[in-house]
């Protein structure tokens, strides 16, 4: 492997090797067990969920193979994760062609519309028809 290839991937391992780290983590310390991990502050404070809120437990399963139970846990965690490999994959086929990153074209209306997602998301778990999307 030529040392500027080997340079070019650092990154990306990197990034995997403290995601998988994590993950890692997640998949050996239950966060279904009491004790472990903090407790949610605007659950705790407010009763209301984040969009967060289930992402442990979410890990936790997929961890171990259960993505039906990680997408009840918090199924936007879960399709962010599929995100994630996808766009390290693309990162790391980028290097490979002798590109130095990962270029988004992302502009503002795509971060609008992953705001505008997010909050839909929060919102409909919080209500009285979206308890399929509560932890």
């Amino acid at each position: 492997m030529h040392s500027s290839l080997a340079r070019r991937l650092a990154a990306p391992f990197g990034v995997l090797t403290g995601a998988g780290a994590a993950f890692a983590y997640v998949g050996a310390v239950d966060p279904n067990r009491p004790g472990h991990y903090p407790v949610c502050p605007l659950l705790r404070w407010t009763g209301f969920y984040c969009p967060a809120c289930g992402g442990l437990r979410g890990t936790h399963a997929l961890a171990h193979g259960d993505l039906g139970t990680a997408l009840t846990a918090n199924a936007l965690a879960v399709t962010g994760y599929a995100a994630f490999v996808v766009l390290w994959a693309a990162w790391v086929t980028g290097v490979f062609r002798g590109r130095e990153g990962l270029r988004l074209p992302l502009r503002a209306v795509h971060w609008w519309a992953l705001g505008t997602l997010v909050v839909a998301f929060t919102a409909v778990r919080n209500l009285p028809f979206g308890g399929t999307l509560a932890p």
